[in-house]
């Protein structure tokens, strides 16, 4: 359980640290076309990211999850099935989230730690369930925008210049969109020239002794830095 945090309504958007090291993640909800040349150009580049994945998904595409997992990537929980959590009574709330990690541990025997709410839609409620059940509360502050199909340009521009890139943040992509796969290389490449190395999520952020900013960046309560 999470504890001693200033402000329980936020979730985590990036962490304090003086590493240059970043998060990778990519929300799955939609389909799987192009999710092996996804998988490949995140193991050219050495990169462990995490999949926040709909209960859904994962029930029509159990064996694109088993890659995922073999492929030693983790994987997050995005609800059951892409409702906006805080329209939601509480009970329903948990509902969404067990079932979707229900849906994961049969397919992986597997439990999940971090959730992600759909839409990156939040209130106090939502972080205190996802908190109650176990798990860390994930937002970004880098947010890729490709579900809105801007082309390829966009997308590295939108990431690899956005002004809240910093060390600790935690960047935002999908699969199944229409130019993620073909801006992904470009990406990553571009962050590596900038000095930065990609770590794994549960890695970059802390589960105890913390605090979150009006902003939504967590730090450590002794003030050291990863």
């Amino acid at each position: 359980m999470v504890s001693q945090m200033t402000y329980s309504e936020l979730p985590i958007y990036c962490v304090n640290t003086n590493e240059p090291v970043l998060a990778l993640t990519f929300d799955s909800a939609w389909g799987t076309e192009d999710l092996i040349d996804i998988l490949k150009i995140l193991e050219k580049h050495n990169v462990s990211a995490t999949f926040f994945v709909t209960g859904d998904w994962v029930r029509t595409n159990p064996d694109a999850i088993r890659l995922i997992d073999a492929s030693g990537h983790e994987i997050g929980n995005h609800g059951d099935k892409h409702k906006h959590m805080p329209s939601l009574s509480k009970e329903d709330i948990a509902a969404e989230i067990q079932a979707c990690h229900n849906a994961v541990y049969e397919v992986t025997g597997k439990d999940m730690t971090l959730f992600r709410a759909p839409y990156s839609d939040w209130n106090d409620t939502v972080v205190d369930v996802a908190h109650m059940l176990g798990y860390s509360a994930i937002n970004q502050s880098v947010d890729s925008i490709d579900w809105k199909d801007y082309g390829v340009d966009a997308i590295i521009n939108q990431v690899c210049n956005n002004k809240n890139l910093e060390n600790g943040s935690i960047i935002l992509m999908h699969n199944g969109t229409k130019f993620t796969k073909d801006s992904l290389d470009t990406v990553l490449t571009n962050l590596e020239d900038k000095g930065y190395h990609f770590i794994p999520l549960s890695d970059l952020i802390y589960i105890s002794d913390y605090y979150i900013d009006h902003t939504g960046k967590q730090f450590q309560k002794n003030n050291s830095n990863q």
